[in-house]
């Protein structure tokens, strides 16, 4: 079994080693580099194939931040996936984790065991990337606009699935949607709810009104004012049934 390189950047070399010692005992996991600054973190990155980041946000030279800027520009650190760790949770500081290319954002302190399973989804996601391009929950979600390495666009996929399996969840969306995402991703109701609303404000303050509005079939003044996640996962949920139609009726 081909194990997933992790590597670290971490200032916090007594924290480093916990996660060293924890992570290569799994069985499908090795750590295969460790550093303490940004600077480092960028070489080490050019030279050493990774899969998963483990970022501290805050570190010297360069902050986690930073390192993440500079693995956008470079086109061979496409697929490396980065776990934001910070001892500070500002929606800001998560907010622009995302946006720069953060797959996850994890609060110290955290569990060891938490800190695998993400890596594990998380690689579980990136293994099947080439195949959800058929998968009409993610083409609507991705023509939307979202972008696929925020929090929200799993959350919100996560949502249309769970509608698409009991359409009566959606009157129910804090008593039971979000648990249900929350305990699927291993995190809490609070947090899902707050990176569906980032991820709807993202498309609403980013995105073509007019072309939101011919994929949801609504017109472009109701759509003017940026809809309340639930009636966003409603939308989306009747966007993909009536695509799902509509292929149905093609190929009959």
């Amino acid at each position: 079994m081909e194990k997933i390189n992790v590597a670290i950047a971490d200032d916090n070399r007594q924290l480093a080693d916990m996660m060293v010692e924890y992570l290569n005992l799994q069985p499908n996991m090795e750590v295969v580099a460790v550093v303490h600054n940004g600077k480092e973190c960028i070489e080490m990155l050019k030279k050493q194939k990774v899969d998963i980041l483990l970022l501290d946000n805050i570190m010297p030279f360069l902050d986690g931040i930073g390192v993440l800027d500079a693995i956008k520009g470079e086109e061979d650190l496409k697929n490396v996936r980065v776990i934001m760790l910070s001892a500070f949770g500002q929606d800001t500081l998560m907010s622009q984790a995302a946006q720069n290319g953060a797959s996850y954002f994890i609060m110290k302190p955290f569990e060891l065991d938490r800190l695998a399973k993400q890596i594990e989804h998380i690689m579980e996601e990136k293994n099947t990337e080439p195949e959800v391009k058929d998968d009409p929950v993610t083409a609507v979600i991705k023509e939307i606009g979202i972008p696929a390495h925020i929090n929200g666009y799993i959350y919100l996929k996560e949502a249309v699935h769970l509608v698409l399996e009991d359409p009566n969840i959606i009157h129910k969306v804090t008593k039971s949607l979000y648990p249900g995402i929350a305990e699927r991703f291993d995190t809490t109701s609070t947090r899902v709810e707050r990176s569906i609303r980032h991820a709807i404000e993202l498309v609403w303050n980013r995105g073509d009104i007019k072309a939101i509005a011919q994929t949801f079939g609504y017109s472009e003044d109701y759509l003017k004012n940026r809809p309340a996640n639930s009636e966003f996962i409603a939308m989306l949920h009747e966007t993909v049934n009536r695509n799902m139609e509509n292929e149905n009726q093609d190929s009959e």
